[in-house]
């Protein structure tokens, strides 16, 4: 059975001193413990220096939260994939649902800023989900499905990318979509993968689950049908709280 990823987003929170001491307590703890999960960190940019110096030759992966599409030029405030992989991180957020509502990303930006990633060498974890309304309104395989074919790049494989459902309206909230919702859900990007993408029908391309994450719901989550990880974001802000969710 495939290794569960669980890939905390720290958004834009942490500092030197926060950076140190979590890390630190996610490293003594995989040194001393076999796990059934692989464990990634996604700090802010001005962090992940740093980050990647303690991580560096470690079993924790480090990613990068968004990426240019452009390897460089006049972009002021962005970062290029290419500095991410030359500082060391394995994966970088594409499309999270904060970059797609707070900067206008579209799913054709992702996709480039996603293709950007595979080329220099990381592994891209992109985002994909429904607002609340989109789901009221029961267009939420639709949307989904709309994410999926207009923002996974045309050379993504099983072994380059990585997707992640989270439902904008589960972010952040404390509300969570029920098991049964994310079996529906993942099942659908599954056969959807299936039908459309060939590189990725051997069904190993890992889809994460996010929105609000937590040890008292990550194991009925994690056990769901084709759901290979978790996306967290607040829990990923305590050492003991997203240890807890990748260790079963």
């Amino acid at each position: 059975m495939a290794r569960k990823l669980i890939a905390g987003n720290w958004k834009m929170n942490g500092s030197l001193a926060f950076a140190s001491e979590l890390v630190g307590g996610l490293l003594s703890r995989l040194e001393q413990n076999s796990t059934a999960a692989d464990f990634a960190v996604c700090p802010p940019a001005a962090l992940l220096g740093q980050v990647t110096g303690l991580t560096k030759g470690t079993a924790l992966a480090v990613g990068g939260q968004d990426c240019h599409a452009n390897t460089s030029g006049a972009h002021t405030g962005d970062t290029s994939a290419e500095l991410l992989k030359d500082l060391g991180c394995q994966y970088v957020l594409t499309g999270h649902s904060e970059r797609r509502t707070d900067h206008g990303e579209s799913s054709a930006d992702v996709k480039a800023k996603s293709s950007a990633a595979i080329k220099a060498g990381l592994i891209p974890i992109i985002c994909i989900g429904e607002t609340e309304g989109q789901r009221v309104s029961g267009d939420t395989l639709k949307v989904v499905e709309q994410q999926v074919r207009e923002s996974l790049p045309d050379e993504a494989t099983s072994v380059n990318v990585v997707l992640a459902y989270e439902p904008v309206w589960a972010i952040g909230t404390g509300k969570t979509a029920t098991p049964d919702d994310v079996a529906e859900v993942h099942n659908f990007i599954r056969g959807l993968l299936d039908r459309h993408f060939d590189e990725a029908t051997d069904g190993k391309l890992k889809i994460l689950y996010g929105g609000s994450v937590k040890p008292s719901n990550a194991a009925e989550l994690l056990g769901v049908s084709n759901v290979d990880g978790a996306l967290v974001g607040g829990a990923s802000l305590k050492v003991e709280d997203f240890w807890a969710i990748g260790v079963r």
